[in-house]
Order: structure tokens, then sequence, then C-alpha cells
């Protein structure tokens, strides 16, 4: 009997496109060089961003508003770089492992990790803000917990966050994985999505419709440009209602 005719026989579940659905990863090359993409997305606002994503049906783009940014931040954007890390009282291996995933980070990417809802260790510091700086690494969003906040701050390095503390994560939370789907609450996050940060939060563009995301986001950008003129010369609600305006 063959593989195919004993999963029939035994009734063995098909997998295969949940599969490719949660851990699948996309490779789309965009119509123009990834660091236009970034740069013009830059130049929008999250709120913006995430009412383009209602329009394409995703209603679950934003990462928790628990996660909150260290400044009042314009908006940056990068390529999603994740990581996975859980409470363990496991020592053995955590700084070989932390230096393969360090290895692997690149240029314009924006770190997203994920702590299994740590509550009592750091994930992030000085030391690992000096180095995602040196590799030209745009931003940092760390579901846990923050430390050496002054050297950040002094990094001038975007980092979103959840709490601080002094303790480090060493003895406490083990790394687990790097460059991996991660689920955050009710959003999911891959490798290469497109991540915006700003004063508002992190919110999450999947990659596959990055660019469609982008260029009606744009136009949303310069409508507003139009409502806001026509508030400013004082046209009334229903004016700038039947012209196609918005509040």
């Amino acid at each position: 009997m063959s593989v195919d005719q004993y999963k029939k026989e035994v009734g063995m579940m098909n997998l295969e496109k949940l599969i490719e659905s949660r851990e699948g990863i996309s490779i789309k090359i965009f119509p123009v060089s990834d660091a236009e993409l970034l740069s013009r997305f830059e130049q929008l606002y999250t709120g913006a961003v995430n009412d383009v994503l209602r329009e394409f049906c995703l209603l679950n783009q934003a990462l928790p508003n628990r996660i909150m940014p260290l400044r009042e931040y314009r908006t940056v954007a990068g390529f999603a770089f994740t990581v996975k890390s859980a409470p363990n009282a496991k020592v053995s291996g955590e700084m070989e492992f932390r230096t393969q995933m360090l290895d692997a980070m690149h240029e314009n990417a924006f770190i997203l990790w994920d702590t299994s809802k740590d509550e009592k260790a750091t994930l992030w510091g000085g030391v690992m803000t000096a180095t995602a700086k040196g590799l030209k690494v745009k931003a940092a969003c760390i579901d846990g917990g923050i430390r050496d906040t002054h050297q950040i701050l002094e990094a001038d390095f975007p980092v979103f966050y959840k709490y601080r503390t002094s303790n480090g994560s060493l003895g406490r939370c083990l790394i687990t994985h790097y460059q991996i789907p991660l689920q955050i609450d009710d959003v999911t996050i891959k490798p290469g999505d497109i991540l915006l940060g700003d004063i508002d939060g992190v919110l999450v563009v999947p990659r596959d419709i990055a660019y469609e995301v982008l260029v009606r986001a744009e136009e949303i950008k310069e409508n507003e440009k139009k409502i806001f003129s026509w508030v400013h010369e004082g046209q009334s609600i229903h004016q700038i209602t039947e012209q196609g305006g918005y509040f």
C-alpha cells in the first residue's frame, strides 16, 4: 500500500494547505526598489495605511496597543525580521544561538520580537541597540521588556516595547527561533512583511500586497490634503461630504 493510499484508508488529515497558509513566506519582488518602497511608506502614517488594509478586508494588522513607542516617532518602515523567545531557566547555548541570530540580521530589517508573553525579563537593551544600528537595522518592536533605556535614547534608534525593567534575559528567557512566522494575539507576522511604526504603534503590511497598499495609501494622503484645505477654508460638513470628503 502506498503512503497516499494509507492516508486515504486511515483518514489522516490533509494539512498541506494549512501549512502553506500559516508557514509560507512570500518572496514577492516589488516593481520599485526595496529602498524606494520603504522611503515612500515612511512618507505616510500608520492610520492611513491601516485604513487601506481595511479596504483589503484585513482588520487585524495593528500590533496590540500594549506595545508603545519609546519616543513620539515619525514613521519608520522596514522588512520584518522575526524573533521568538520564551521564559526558560536554561542558560547553555543561549549566547551561541543569539550570535547566529545577530549574524542573520540585515540592512532595512525591522525586528519584531515575540517573547511568549514574558513579564519578567528584558530582551532588548543598549548593546543590542548598538549592534542593530551598526547593521543598519531600521527599528525594533519588542512584545516584552527593554532596559538600558538611556543608551537606547542616546542612540536615537526607534524602539517599541511593552515594559521596562533592569532584569536581563539570561537565565530567565531563551531565544528559540528566528525568521519564522509569528502570531501575536490576532496578528500574523511573517519574515519580509512590511512593518510600519510611528507614534500610534506598529502595523503589519503583508508582503504580497505591500505595493498595492502603498499606492492606495498615497492616494488617501493626497485626498486628505484636499479635505484639510476645505476645512481651513471654512466649508460646511455638507459641502465637504458632497465633494467626497470624510471625517
